[in-house]
């Protein structure tokens, strides 16, 4: 059966289709005969506690830089969708957060993938931290002194933002570093949330594996290797995806935290795996899709709408 489906997004003329997941999602539903429908975050409103979007009917196809047809936009009740698509990429801040206290108001007689109170509620860099045997030595603090300790206590660190994403301002401090006093200054003058601090794996110059699943279960991975010069291995900048396989390792995760995230209705999620340790759990806009599916890999795409469809009838 046909579902009429929006999707919450970065405006559709921004991507890059090439490696984009949320792409790779709309022309699978295209493909099954699905209504697709298109707004930007700003475009979400609610009066009178109907939630409403000003939305616009989608057609895409797969090619670059003439990848999309938009219709005449309509302002539309959103209990009228089988499905969103809550897949603006992060800054995860208060303007993403808002968003996800209105879709939550339809949900899930509006099934939205993910639940969006527990997207709201289970931060990347958060939600790992309930694992910790599966996860390196991680601090969260802005406390100075005790990213001193840590740093003591382990040698090499890694910094980043708490709610950062695509490996933006993801530095390395090694033991001997004299950069740390004016990162740290950095730091404090950017942001005014918590840092997340961890030990540096080694294992990172092997790859950095994004591990895919859906409903809490494997579903494909790649493997990002940094560029030489970089810490990185997010193929935005510059990271290298090369085949891989699961190890038993990286299955015991998934099998771990798989009920997890089925009781908390996060359908499609994405984890970062290095050496033996995870790092993140990324549940607000996971990529890695098209590069899988073009390494050999599975149809991603065609599973989550085989479980979307399973929840609707699709």
């Amino acid at each position: 059966m046909p579902l009429k489906v929006a999707v919450q997004m970065d405006h559709i003329s921004t991507i890059s289709i090439a490696g984009d997941s949320t792409f790779a999602m709309l022309l699978e539903a295209q493909r099954r005969g699905h209504e697709l429908h298109h707004y930007t975050p700003d475009q979400l409103s609610m009066r009178d506690g109907v939630v409403t979007a000003r939305t616009e009917p989608l057609q895409v196809r797969d090619v670059a830089g003439d990848h999309f047809d938009l219709g005449a936009p309509r302002r539309t009740d959103m209990t009228d969708f089988d499905v969103v698509l809550l897949r603006q990429d992060p800054p995860f801040d208060l303007a993403y957060i808002t968003t996800t206290h209105l879709l939550e108001r339809i949900h899930p007689a509006t099934l939205v993938v993910n639940h969006p109170g527990e997207v709201r509620n289970a931060p990347e860099k958060i939600l790992v931290t309930e694992f910790t045997d599966l996860m390196p030595p991680t601090l969260i603090t802005r406390d100075i002194e005790e990213i001193r300790q840590f740093r003591a206590d382990h040698g090499d660190i890694v910094v980043k933002p708490l709610y950062g994403h695509g490996g933006q301002m993801v530095f390395r401090l090694k033991a001997d570093d004299q950069n740390f006093g004016s990162l740290t200054d950095l730091f404090a003058e950017t942001y005014r949330e918590a840092w997340v601090v961890q030990k540096y794996l080694d294992d990172v110059r092997a790859g950095d594996k994004r591990i895919i699943l859906i409903d809490g279960k494997a579903a494909g991975a790649i493997n990002r290797i940094p560029a030489e010069d970089d810490l990185r291995s997010n193929m935005v900048q510059g990271g290298r995806a090369e085949v891989t396989q699961l190890t038993a390792r990286e299955q015991e995760i998934c099998d771990r935290i798989g009920p997890t995230l089925r009781q908390r209705d996060l359908m499609f999620v994405g984890i970062d795996v290095i050496g033996n340790w995870m790092t993140e759990i990324n549940v607000t806009s996971p990529t890695g899709i098209r590069a899988i599916a073009n390494h050999g890999g599975p149809d991603i795409a065609a599973l989550i709408w085989d479980a979307i469809g399973a929840r609707r009838g699709g």
